[in-house]
């Protein structure tokens, strides 16, 4: 008989589900959209919190709901070259493609860009990004307790300091949130554009893809069927998650009360920075900068670790993980130094391919006992979703980019016919008629026994 959690254990799951899912990063994106949400932050952060705290925590209790033990065997479902396919895209889209970049780029951001001339950004940013990833390189190679020790030093100093902030900013506010205009599409769209902002965070991604290690502590714990599992997931996850939405809510509030003094920053590491110094100075500036620098890089020795074991896993007759490492910290290098901008303008369309793929894997797993976990179903799901993501990634591509494909030729018929095209939501009905054809195929042809 499975054994339940103590108090203890469940704030001890928590601690380390938040710790996993919550980095630097996330500070960014709540505050800058904030700033352009204004009047429409309610229905935004709503929206924002669907996919960066609802999503992650779901992606977890999938994983232990059809009892898979990694990310590969979960996309495998669908098949095992599709899980290859997955499997790959996605750490490298958490790992030297875009996390681990942004990890240098919004401590630099933070913490450095502020305090130079803009005739130097370039110069300084190379050499920032030099000793940053040597340093994410030194304790990638070597087994060392700085995950550990940082952590249980850096988690309190960077949520008291996030306390003071937030809490100072909410009793001295710089204007009203409901003065401040809504900008763009969350004029019109605030909560579907809150939604696909939350993306960012690329919180689900790596529900899926360290989900294994939350559902192992709990298991070690004793809790052994996959019911319990679940349960024992969805329970610790609602005191991390809760915890995470609260945040991003003071965060987005605070963003859109900052645009009455700051305007609209140039993105959400810039906001966060001047933020930090209207209230308490340069010292609030150095201050916010080293704890989000030590953040980020605790975050990026972990990607990196966490890339090159998988990569070393999967293809065990290709590189060493030293190999791997190496490659991973080179790549981001490169990655990082194009700047903070860039790097979320050129991952918003990958995202916007994976993250139809990762909700309806995470959602047919959630359901999967009521067929079996028949792979027709994942098959027919996945083939209209993939195709209606790849209309969403051309569609969010550079403007240069799209001229170059034409893409226009492909988009404009989309966007007559498919509907929710246009709110980055095309996908969605799609996989609902793959999902009818699945469960009729199901159904009509039952699994043939092995």
């Amino acid at each position: 008989m499975d054994r339940k959690l103590t108090v203890k254990e469940y704030i001890f799951v928590a601690s380390m589900l938040f710790g996993m899912f919550f980095g630097a990063g996330n500070l960014i994106f709540p505050v800058f959209m904030g700033q352009n949400a204004g009047a429409a932050s309610w229905p935004a952060v709503i929206g924002f919190c669907l996919t960066g705290v609802g999503l992650p925590l779901l992606g977890v209790a999938a994983m232990g709901i059809s009892r898979t033990e990694n990310l590969l065997d979960m996309s495998s479902l669908v098949g095992r070259r599709f899980g290859y396919f997955f499997t790959c895209l996605l750490y490298l889209s958490i790992g030297p493609l875009f996390a681990i970049p942004r990890t240098a780029t919004v401590s630099f951001a933070v913490g450095v860009q502020p305090m130079i001339d803009p005739e130097k950004h370039s110069l300084v940013l190379l050499i920032f990004t030099v000793i940053f990833f040597a340093v994410v390189l030194y304790f990638s190679l070597k087994p060392s307790g700085i995950l550990t020790w940082v952590g249980k030093l850096l988690n309190p100093i960077f949520l008291a300091f996030l306390a003071i902030l937030t809490v100072t900013a909410l009793v001295k506010p710089m204007g009203s949130m409901d003065a401040s205009a809504p900008l763009g599409n969350y004029e019109t769209m605030s909560f579907f554009q809150g939604f696909l902002e939350g993306y960012n965070t690329m919180d689900a991604l790596a529900a899926l893809a360290f989900g294994i290690i939350l559902i192992t502590t709990i298991r070690d714990l004793g809790v052994k069927s996959p019911g319990a599992v679940s349960l024992s997931t969805v329970k610790a996850g609602l005191l991390s998650t809760l915890l995470m939405a609260a945040i991003y809510c003071v965060l987005t509030i605070i963003g859109a009360q900052s645009r009455a003094v700051l305007g609209v920053s140039t993105d959400g590491g810039e906001a966060l920075y001047l933020i930090g110094t209207h209230y308490f100075g340069k010292f609030g500036g150095v201050l916010l900068g080293i704890t989000v620098t030590l953040a980020c890089l605790k975050t990026a020795i972990g990607l990196i670790t966490a890339c090159a074991e998988t990569f070393v896993s999967m293809f065990p007759n290709t590189l060493s993980y030293k190999a791997y490492a190496i490659v991973f910290c080179l790549f981001s290098f490169a990655i990082s130094n194009v700047g903070l901008s860039k790097i979320i303008e050129f991952s918003l369309p990958l995202l916007m391919f994976l993250y139809p793929l990762t909700i309806v894997l995470i959602l047919l797993c959630l359901v999967g006992r009521v067929f079996n976990y028949d792979r027709k179903v994942f098959v027919a799901v996945t083939i209209p979703t993939l195709l209606a993501a790849l209309l969403d990634l051309l569609r969010t591509l550079p403007a240069g980019i799209q001229t170059f494909l034409h893409s226009e030729v492909i988009l404009a018929p989309a966007k007559e016919f498919l509907p929710f095209f246009t709110l980055g939501m095309g996908w969605v009905v799609p996989a609902l008629i793959g999902l009818v054809v699945g469960l009729v195929l199901h159904f009509v042809m039952p699994k043939k026994a092995k």
